[in-house]
């Protein structure tokens, strides 16, 4: 005794995979910018680097900056600043007891900002410091 099968299903489900896969296409397929679709991105800035950074508008500059202590001083930064609040626009800065100072800027706005900070001296009890400020600096343009 044979089996039948009938081919009316096999030719729906391939159509349905068809239209299925048309309205799946990417937005750029479709004319649409791709970055205007990106996500908003979180950029990390440490001790060493430099810049310059480029962000896009929505992203968020983060900015972890380590303190460290040595031969009885205590290296510390303040708090990072940016000088044009219009591109850039600071949401949080902090300095912690060890020396460490962090901050995030959201990029609000079209141009160039410089975020700075300063690492200094604390000495311990009975120590010297020298008379020694060490900027940090990064530019950011944001696009």
């Amino acid at each position: 005794m044979g089996t039948k099968w009938s081919a009316t299903p096999w030719g729906t489900a391939l159509a349905l995979v068809t239209v299925l896969a048309a309205t799946a296409a990417p937005a750029a397929a479709h004319g649409q910018a791709p970055d205007r679709a990106r996500p908003a991105q979180r950029i990390v800035l440490t001790n060493s680097d430099k810049g310059p950074v480029t962000a896009s508008l929505g992203d968020d500059v983060e900015v972890r900056l380590t303190g460290y202590r040595k031969d009885g001083l205590n290296w510390t930064w303040s708090t990072p600043a940016s000088g044009d609040s219009t591109a850039l626009r600071r949401t949080t800065g902090r300095t912690a007891p060890n020396g460490d100072a962090s901050a995030t800027f959201h990029a609000e706005h079209d141009g160039t900002a410089t975020i700075t900070a300063q690492r200094r001296c604390r000495p311990d009890p009975g120590r010297l410091c020298p008379l020694v400020i060490t900027p940090w600096k990064v530019t950011v343009e944001v696009k």
